[in-house]
């Protein structure tokens, strides 16, 4: 069953203050009911605070400092939105060398939202299908890449959605894709 679909992964998930609550946790339940051990990733430690939209929800409690993560030492990667924590992503020069290592080894990537900021920013979009919040369609469109208005998108190593009400759709795709990837990495 799909319990252990993705049992020993590792999926860094790369968040800041001001990430969307839902874009974060629920992907992350998600990952977690499928096996995955996932690893909040920012560039401070303590907590970062999470957001509903322009609204404070909950802080959480980071596992690892972006300064300290090592991306050949995990399987995928999980950007949550949040137009605070994705724009301010965007300029880490380690979140973008981050990124671009994972995509390099063409490990798996989830964006929503906002998220494909960092993408953009880490020049990594051009030739690519992909969607986000409708606000950022011209930063994707200008980094190169086609963006579509669908709830869901999978291109290659890649699977966005636009926004909160995507994520049953979202994370349906994620767990695909990221067991897919699990299987090309175990030679499968």
């Amino acid at each position: 069953m799909s319990e252990q679909k993705l049992s020993q992964m590792r999926v860094a998930i790369l968040a800041s203050d001001g990430f969307e609550q839902a874009e974060l946790e629920k992907p992350r339940k998600a990952l977690e009911e499928a096996g995955a051990k996932t690893v909040v990733i920012a560039p401070k430690s303590g907590k970062i605070q999470g957001v509903h939209h322009d609204e404070k929800g909950d802080k959480i409690a980071i596992d690892l400092t972006l300064d300290k993560a090592n991306p050949e030492e995990f399987d995928a990667v999980l950007l949550p939105g949040g137009a605070l924590n994705a724009d301010f992503l965007r300029a880490e020069k380690k979140a973008q060398e981050f990124i671009k290592s994972i995509d390099h080894a063409k490990k798996p990537i989830a964006v929503i939202c906002h998220a494909p900021w960092l993408l953009v920013s880490a020049g990594l979009v051009k030739g690519r299908t992909l969607t986000s919040y409708h606000t950022i369609q011209d930063d994707i469109r200008n980094a190169g890449g086609n963006w579509k208005d669908e709830e869901v998108i999978r291109d290659r190593n890649w699977v966005s959605s636009r926004q909160p009400t995507d994520i049953p759709a979202f994370n349906r795709e994620m767990i695909s894709l990221f067991s897919e990837g699990k299987a090309k990495s175990a030679g499968g």
